[in-house]
């Protein structure tokens, strides 16, 4: 069924069957919906160690799943010889450059989060890599990211990144993370027509727009902006899951494109907008339900607040 919240932020994943919180060692470190991370997985960097030379670290030039969490590395270098390695795991190091990554050509996933990088370079040579986690860094614009055309998962959680701009290329993306930075417009998104899952939680943004084009997105959180209207959605037919808790929301509506034609048939499943106490239209026409006799009956019961049902307004 389509999910609505408007309540308060949920601590979930996307996806359980592994669409979502895939980041590092396991998935459970990341708060997606509304771009936040509970105090107990925080980033572990601690600001006075010292770095390690990465040729006091012995690595094995056969293994695939290289682990290099926390282990205090200043500077990406002497992984010449991972030329089997499909996933690298660099979180919670010391390292401010993307660099020596040249013979990494068969790489799938690198993970990069917490550390103290202050910019997207030298990925050029990584024409493989479907996984790219570079959140709790320093980063300040989304660039160089051209040559990833094979990408799927995009992390860059808690920067400092003020706009969303050089994506086109990665027409293949299907997540974008992108919650607690500094975005204000949502924009230059309509080259992701892949795109599945995109969350934007704790931002400066303060309208929907420019989503039109993003007809395969399934998921979408919104959480803890600016948003004062609902607009913008009339393309997104197959949204199922919409999270828009602390924005400064005061009538839902514009969503009738986005609950009716799905496969409800279940009157418990409307407990999911019970706590939506300024509903005052809800659309679920061609929905299983629709068959029940007492249709419009048992929506007004579920939902008081509701003064049109479907295209029919309630009479009182």
């Amino acid at each position: 069924m389509a999910t609505l919240s408007v309540g308060e932020p949920q601590e979930m994943e996307v996806d359980r069957r592994g669409e979502s919180e895939e980041s590092g060692d396991d998935e459970t470190k990341r708060k997606s919906l509304n771009g936040e991370v509970d105090s107990l997985q925080a980033p572990s960097t601690v600001p006075e160690e010292s770095p390690v030379d990465m040729d006091t670290i012995t690595l094995d030039p056969d293994e695939e799943d290289v682990d290099l969490v926390h282990c205090r590395i200043g500077k990406i270098e002497g992984l010449e010889v991972l030329r089997k390695a499909k996933t690298i795991s660099l979180r919670q190091n010391l390292i401010k450059h993307i660099e020596n990554l040249d013979s990494l050509v068969s790489l799938r996933e690198l993970d990069l989060y917490d550390n103290q990088i202050r910019k997207l370079e030298n990925l050029q040579a990584l024409t493989e890599l479907e996984q790219l986690d570079v959140s709790f860094n320093l980063l300040r614009k989304i660039e160089g990211l051209e040559c990833l055309t094979k990408i799927k998962k995009l992390f860059l959680l808690h920067n400092k990144i003020t706009s969303i701009a050089n994506l086109d290329q990665l027409t293949s993306l299907q997540m974008l993370e992108l919650g607690s930075n500094r975005i204000r417009v949502i924009e230059n998104l309509d080259s992701l027509t892949t795109l599945e899952s995109l969350f934007l939680g704790t931002n400066k943004i303060t309208r929907l727009q420019n989503l039109d084009g993003l007809h395969s997105l399934t998921v979408l959180s919104i959480q803890s902006n600016r948003i004062t209207k609902l607009e913008g959605m009339q393309n997104l037919g197959n949204l199922r899951e919409l999270y828009l808790s602390h924005n400064g929301i005061e009538v839902i509506e514009g969503l009738e494109n986005n609950m009716n034609d799905n496969q409800i048939d279940n009157w418990a499943d409307l407990d999911e907008l019970k706590n939506a106490k300024g509903l005052e239209t809800v659309y679920l026409e061609r929905n299983p339900l629709q068959k029940d006799p007492q249709y419009r009956r048992k929506i007004m019961l579920a939902l008081p607040s509701v003064r049109q049902i479907d295209a029919t307004f309630i009479r009182f």
